[in-house]
């Protein structure tokens, strides 16, 4: 299956007389390689599907590796779980949502979450509803979010006297994230 994604700066739209909409949209030159997959799937009769988004940027995989380096030294000081301590940071410096869902169906509910945990209950018109605290996993998280956890860990290691790069090196990482850095 061919399949491309590519960035773009601004688009425009126009109606044809018939009633359809074309859709152009500009493109920086490095997308070169997007631009020939993508005119190798516009080749064919096929119906195909976009999806359209604001751009975020990614959180840097050194992020992501750095971080787990750090939970497993914490885990290590603790004699826990690398991931008891990844939830636990979750729970302090993630992302997170509170949903409410009917009592009957809680349990099913966060059989099917990975990070979760019960945050109360209510009764609203006759049905009790559990509230459940969801946290969002680190690999969903775009450059601001991963930098809040990975300061949290970082703050969390030096209540353990735990070395962490120096705080110039973590703000040279972060910046690489800002800059795109994947």
């Amino acid at each position: 299956m061919i399949e491309t994604e590519l960035t773009f700066t601004k688009g425009k739209i126009t109606r044809e007389f018939n009633g359809d909409f074309e859709v152009t949209l500009i493109v920086p030159k490095q997308e070169q390689s997007s631009i020939e997959t993508l005119n190798e799937l516009l080749s064919n009769d096929k119906i195909k599907e976009a999806k359209i988004c604001n751009k975020k940027k990614k959180r840097s995989l050194d992020a992501n590796a750095y971080a787990w380096k750090l939970i497993t030294e914490i885990a290590n000081v603790l004699r826990s779980s690398k991931e008891e301590v990844y939830l636990s940071m979750l729970k302090h410096y993630g992302q997170s949502s509170v949903v409410s869902v009917v009592e009957h169906g809680a349990e099913l509910f966060k059989r099917s979450v990975k990070y979760c945990e019960d945050f109360g209950e209510a009764d609203l018109n006759g049905k009790h509803f559990k509230h459940i605290k969801v946290f969002t996993g680190s690999s969903e998280y775009d450059t601001r979010e991963m930098a809040i956890l990975i300061d949290g860990i970082v703050s969390e290691c030096k209540k353990l006297k735990i070395s962490t790069i120096t705080p110039a090196e973590l703000e040279m990482m972060k910046g690489a994230w800002k800059g795109g850095g994947q």
